[in-house]
């Protein structure tokens, strides 16, 4: 059986003048011309990876936005047998960089989607393209991320005698807040709420402090403070809707349920987008994993803001 090669890009895009346009990179080694991309580090999820690969490939640094379909195709691996290389794509808007080009990569161009269509080497490449103009068509490709975090693992409730809400993370959790820090970054979270509680606060300390980002603790998205009332866990994510900037709030297993389900109403219920209602109610159904991250991908904001996509990624 062929093994499977992991690997990850995105779709960078833009609008210049009215018109559409993508990056499509070139590589002088095969003289084609394709997506940024390229294979997983050990233990990376394909997300980071996406965002680290277009960051290596073009200098640009960007932020993913709704996920594209995959491609598979068949390669060798370092053996020279018989593999498949699996590429996860996400559409993905520029935020930064020096565009300094590197990673056996020659040249970067911003190309209308007509001309992208044409050049692309690979028929299998036209796929994420046409993905990407059907979201531009539906005006849901100028989205903004906002993840539920569940706070990663802690040291057992039963080997604990102090206050629970300052009780901390354990080894394994401490790996996972990391994991968790490079998710939030290729999302490009700009604005991080989370239970004042000890085991949460952690948890996503590490990716506010390495982006130089307030960390906003809030007791009502604590247990406690939910217990004693919902009303005002409700309120922060009301408020992020509000605002519509790319955020992260990180909560407990019996608070994040309620919470979902008030992104599970922003959803349309038609055939279409069955898939991201059960992926919301499943989410709340099934109790998020400890570490897990729920990205849920937006369009406006306050009332008029609706749920087009939804990822969960494990850590």
């Amino acid at each position: 059986m062929a093994s499977v090669i992991p690997a990850a890009g995105t779709l960078p895009w833009r609008r210049r003048d009215g018109r559409l346009e993508v990056a499509l990179v070139h590589r002088p080694k095969y003289d084609d011309w394709s997506w940024a991309k390229g294979k997983l580090d050990p233990g990376e999820h394909p997300c980071v990876a996406a965002a680290r690969e277009t960051l290596e490939e073009t200098g640009l640094v960007v932020r993913l936005g709704v996920p594209l379909p995959s491609a598979e195709y068949p390669v060798l691996d370092s053996t020279g047998g018989p593999a498949t290389k699996q590429v996860h794509y996400w559409t993905a808007r520029v935020t930064g960089g020096t565009g300094v080009l590197e990673h056996e990569i020659d040249e970067v161009a911003w190309v209308d989607v007509r001309t992208a269509h044409d050049r692309l080497h690979y028929a299998r490449d036209r796929e994420q393209l046409l993905a990407l103009v059907r979201a531009e068509r539906a005006d849901e490709l100028r989205t903004w991320p906002l993840a539920f975090v569940r706070h990663a693992k802690a040291t057992p409730r039963g080997k604990w005698e102090g206050d629970d809400r300052r009780r901390p993370l354990d080894a394994v959790g401490r790996a996972q807040a990391a994991s968790v820090a490079a998710v939030l970054g290729s999302y490009g979270v700009t604005r991080v709420v989370s239970s004042s509680s000890a085991r949460c606060v952690s948890t996503v300390e590490p990716y506010a402090t390495g982006q130089g980002l307030r960390l906003r603790t809030r007791d009502v998205l604590s247990e406690e403070g939910f217990a004693e009332s919902p009303v005002g866990a409700v309120a922060q994510v009301q408020r992020l809707l509000e605002r519509g900037d790319p955020a992260a709030l990180c909560s407990h297993g019996p608070v994040l349920p309620t919470l979902l389900g008030l992104l599970h109403t922003r959803v349309d219920h038609s055939p279409e987008r069955g898939g991201v209602a059960d992926a919301l109610q499943g989410a709340a159904d099934e109790d998020m994993h400890k570490g897990e991250v729920l990205v849920c991908h937006l369009v406006g904001r306050g009332e008029d803001a609706r749920v087009v996509d939804v990822e969960r990624i494990d850590t």
